[in-house]
């Protein structure tokens, strides 16, 4: 079933590897990003979570998740996380990350090795939450091309790849601005979490250590909300440490 998933996307196939690592991208993020990772991680059979509406998910037009539990239960529903497995998730993707290991350990099915989260706050605190899924779409492009310093000219100039990505990143929004925490028990899991020192998410990162029984450590690299793509190399190279000890 991983290997058919519609939300699985894998660049290099290594049955053989110690362990698979699963990517869980940010808002308004694509697989595409992660899975090439598997240059600089031999060890590990890398996957990129692509939920509806994301990737090559676009044309087929199907409706993005716009909650965090239509997005954990698709993707729980479509894919049988076996053997040795690793997630990783950046900005949402630490989120959605954390939801799936809870539903997973819920419907007592294997659980993550370990998690490796990055740049979220730890999601039991109260966070900010600027109403942008209820923007209009010509206020949400505004707000989207900002925040992600500016969309590809290619896709501003084609009005209709427009409306094919913008519902998932209205999605994206509305699964953050609306996620309710629910307390549970700690998972009894490692949790490591990344983040830019210069970040505003970076001060609320140690809280996730009440989410897990087992081991935690929190590591922050120079720069600010992506300075996984600012310090690649070594962000990499952390990486391969965590999910290969």
């Amino acid at each position: 079933m991983a290997a058919t998933s519609p939300w699985l996307v894998c660049r290099q196939r290594r049955p053989e590897a110690y362990l698979r690592l699963y990517c869980f991208p940010p808002s308004g993020g694509s697989p595409g990003e992660y899975v090439r990772w598997a240059d600089d991680l031999p060890d590990a059979e890398v996957w990129g979570i692509q939920p509806p509406g994301r990737g090559m998910r676009v044309m087929e037009r199907e409706p993005p998740p716009a909650s965090i539990t239509e997005f954990v239960d698709g993707l729980i529903a479509s894919v049988d996380f076996t053997g040795p497995f690793v997630f990783f998730g950046h900005s949402l993707g630490g989120l959605t990350a954390f939801e799936t290991a809870r539903a997973l350990r819920a419907a007592g099915r294997p659980l993550p090795e370990r998690l490796v989260l990055s740049a979220y706050p730890a999601p039991h605190l109260p966070h900010p939450r600027s109403p942008l899924h209820k923007l209009s779409d010509d206020e949400l492009l505004v707000a989207v091309s900002k925040r992600y310093g500016g969309l590809p000219a290619a896709l501003l100039e084609d009005p209709e790849l427009v409306r094919l990505v913008l519902p998932a990143y209205r999605a994206d929004f509305t699964i953050f601005e609306t996620y309710q925490h629910v307390r549970q028990e700690p998972l009894d899991i490692p949790i490591h979490v990344l983040g830019g020192e210069s970040d505003l998410a970076s001060p609320f990162l140690p809280q996730w250590q009440e989410h897990t029984t087992a081991d935690f450590t929190v590591e922050l690299f120079p720069g600010g909300h992506f300075y996984l793509r600012d310090q690649p190399q070594e962000f990499l190279n952390t990486l391969r440490k965590l999910i290969c000890p």
